[in-house]
């Protein structure tokens, strides 16, 4: 029971490594709060796990929703130790002369505005008792480029520079600040962005699989929630403005092959003879 006792908020939470999460923490003896624009589904996640888990409406590029989502958290279990910044879309794709700024701006909002807004309203809280976990969803799209659509890894690349000035600002309240980095996960985010297709699950397991620089294991949101649980937990407690990237190696270059110097080679002493 590593989060016993304490409360969480996580948007995004009605599908893919949000409900993950929520499941994650709820087992592990936290009290959820999801927000989400998904009503229906993210009801339907809130009541399969009981009293553990509370679903509110919210539009995380709205400040109102926002604030109100907090202050939902505050009204029922007086308190918030964990903020998961999670809510996210594919946004705009294509090449960079022909996207919309619209869609670009669309894409900026949910995904960056939404992380600023949830952090900034988590630290208000979080302030006055001077402790608190708040965790960023970035990418490796944020880390490398040429990983993800342009918005997108601009977005991504915000989060995680956000992430690291709030994390040396609210330190001195005990506040710890860090983001994930996930690869191509097994969700319908990235089903959609793969295949076009959000249900197509199976399909880009199989994809991811065949892709994944682990032989045959793709990337889960089981195992976001797992990396999220660990910095949400104490046994985080001096980990801050870390962004964790969880990808199976790929941002290694695992994926272009073995390096190198990966074959074993004689050790060879002054002189050129074999030490081995």
């Amino acid at each position: 029971m590593r989060l016993e006792g304490k409360v969480a908020v996580i948007t995004g939470g009605a599908s893919g490594i949000g409900a993950s999460t929520v499941g994650r923490f709820i087992e592990e003896g936290a009290s959820v709060v999801l927000g989400d624009i998904q009503s229906k589904l993210g009801t339907e996640i809130a009541n399969s796990h009981g009293k553990s888990a509370l679903f509110h409406k919210c539009d995380v590029t709205n400040d109102r929703d926002m604030s109100r989502l907090i202050d939902f958290a505050i009204d029922t279990h007086g308190k918030i130790d964990i903020m998961m910044n999670n809510a996210g879309i594919v946004g705009a794709r294509g090449p960079i002369s022909k996207i919309p700024l619209e869609e670009f701006e669309t894409t900026i909002q949910i995904h960056l505005i939404g992380t600023f807004l949830g952090t900034k309203y988590a630290a208000e809280v979080m302030m006055p008792v001077q402790s608190g976990s708040i965790i960023n969803l970035a990418s490796t799209a944020g880390v490398n480029g040429g990983w993800g659509p342009h918005a997108y890894a601009a977005a991504k690349h915000g989060i995680v520079g956000l992430t690291k000035n709030v994390a040396a600002e609210l330190c001195r309240y005990g506040i710890r600040v860090n983001c994930i980095a996930p690869g191509s996960t097994v969700t319908p985010l990235v089903a959609k962005a793969h295949l076009d297709d959000h249900e197509a699950l199976s399909e880009v397991t199989e994809k991811l699989a065949e892709n994944s620089p682990i032989l045959g294991r793709p990337g889960q949101a089981i195992d976001i929630a797992n990396a999220a649980l660990y910095l949400a937990s104490e046994e985080s407690g001096n980990t801050n403005g870390h962004c964790l990237v969880v990808d199976g190696g790929a941002t290694t270059g695992s994926k272009a092959g073995d390096p190198p110097y990966s074959t074993p080679q004689p050790f060879l002493r002054e002189g050129g003879k074999s030490g081995m």
